[in-house]
């Protein structure tokens, strides 16, 4: 959809004239999410939304369908485990004030992902008895290098204050490693780190945890979630239930599948 939602409308009239088995779509726009249902309804068209969840209340309003994703908060309450593990585990509280200092790097403004796992790491770090400062929040949209500026800018006003990194993402976490190793951090010296921890454990977050200069992330599992949309559209193309046969159950809401999220911290 180029990250246009008009783009995205015209694409899906386009496979509805072709008459296609199943739509499986990655909304562009989650407020778009009902003229998207309708449009498959009134064609009489399963489909399958992944990635971004459109409202309960839109999914249920067309029997046909369904989402495949994550539960948004549990991403931020791994990562709040692991920074609260990494926190109890370590030297970390530098100025030794009983307080952790933190900078959030958070995805897209409105995005329910970014919102569930800026609020629910902190919430999680909170509940677990450790007292917080933020001192910084900046939305870089999931980007590597905005991430990269914001975290330069942290570091020459912050400096050793900063005590640790939060990252909606592993795109913004790595732009984050890549600022600290530019001014000396994270680059080996156990006395001259900074906790980062991002979420999605790409190959390249993978590998700065290997090297020790990235602390952990939190594994969306794309291959888990692929196949259960593959196995899903299948089932629905043939005219069959959505999960007949299937190893997959619907949530408490009876209209989504949830593949769980599990924390990395390199291989053992």
């Amino acid at each position: 959809g180029k990250g246009d939602q008009g783009t995205q409308n015209d694409q899906i009239d386009l496979l509805i004239q072709k008459n296609v088995d199943v739509l499986v779509v990655n909304l562009v726009d989650v407020g778009a999410a009902q003229t998207v249902i309708n449009k498959a309804k009134n064609a009489d068209i399963p489909i399958i939304f992944f990635n971004r969840e459109p409202s309960a209340e839109a999914l249920k309003s067309y029997d046909k369908a369904v989402f495949i994703g994550t539960n948004a908060k549990e991403a931020g309450i791994i990562q709040g485990e692991i920074v609260v593990k990494t926190w109890n585990n370590g030297e970390y509280d530098k100025n030794k004030d009983g307080i952790l200092q933190y900078v959030m790097l958070k995805g897209e403004p409105d995005n329910p992902e970014a919102v569930a796992r800026t609020d629910y790491s902190v919430k999680t770090i909170k509940e677990n008895g450790i007292d917080v400062e933020e001192l910084g929040l900046q939305v870089c949209n999931w980007d590597t290098e905005l991430a990269n500026s914001a975290m330069s800018g942290w570091l020459t006003k912050y400096g050793d204050k900063i005590e640790f990194v939060i990252a909606n993402n592993d795109a913004m976490a790595q732009g984050a490693v890549s600022a600290l190793q530019s001014l000396g951090y994270n680059k080996g010296d156990k006395n001259k780190y900074i906790p980062v921890v991002g979420v999605d454990a790409t190959d390249a977050a993978k590998d700065l945890i290997s090297k020790g200069y990235m602390t952990a992330t939190v594994l969306q599992d794309g291959k888990a979630m692929a196949e259960a949309i593959n196995n899903i559209a299948i089932n629905v193309s043939k005219g069959s239930e959505f999960l007949m046969g299937t190893i997959y159950n619907f949530d408490d809401s009876g209209k989504a599948v949830r593949i769980p999220y599990k924390s990395y911290e390199g291989e053992k």
